[in-house]
């Protein structure tokens, strides 16, 4: 059984996250997910969705068979427990294959690193360009938000 990993923030779900863990599934036979604690997202804004809803999202994805949150303090943690036989970067995640398979090796692990070339292309397949959307349409219809929720008590 060919064990595939794949990792995220996974913020506020769209077409691209989907995508990738499709493309990922497709490497192996096992898909499992790590999605990155809030305290580690350092390379872009904070989630906004709080860790255990996120991982909760994520596992009930149709190509997910198994979503687990990922380290507070070791980043390798989660990665030396699952001892995966690859791990699937999306298109766009920051990291380096080649230091990631250098930093695997040095800790005893062969996992090949793969990088998913193919890219979802539609208007809101980022969770930053969602969250902009909403906060401009909230923005020029703030009145009839404000009503909306004052009929409901909500503000």
């Amino acid at each position: 059984m060919v064990r595939v990993v794949a990792t995220g923030t996974f913020d506020i779900i769209h077409p691209g996250h989907i995508r990738y863990l499709e493309e990922a599934k497709k490497l192996g036979d096992e898909l499992i997910v790590i999605v990155a604690r809030e305290k580690n997202v350092k390379h872009k804004p904070k989630p906004i969705i709080p860790d255990e809803q996120r991982v909760k999202v994520v596992s009930a994805l149709k190509p997910v068979d198994k979503a687990i949150l990922g380290d507070e303090n070791d980043i390798f943690k989660p990665i030396m427990e699952l001892k995966p036989d690859i791990i699937a970067l999306g298109y766009d995640q920051h990291f380096d294959e080649k230091k990631l398979e250098d930093e695997l090796r040095k800790r005893g692990l062969k996992t090949k690193v793969v990088r998913i070339k193919v890219k979802e292309n539609c208007e809101f397949c980022s969770s930053t360009k969602i969250i902009k959307r909403i906060v401009d349409v909230v923005k020029s219809r703030l009145k009839e938000y404000e009503e909306f929720f004052r009929r409901r008590g909500m503000i």
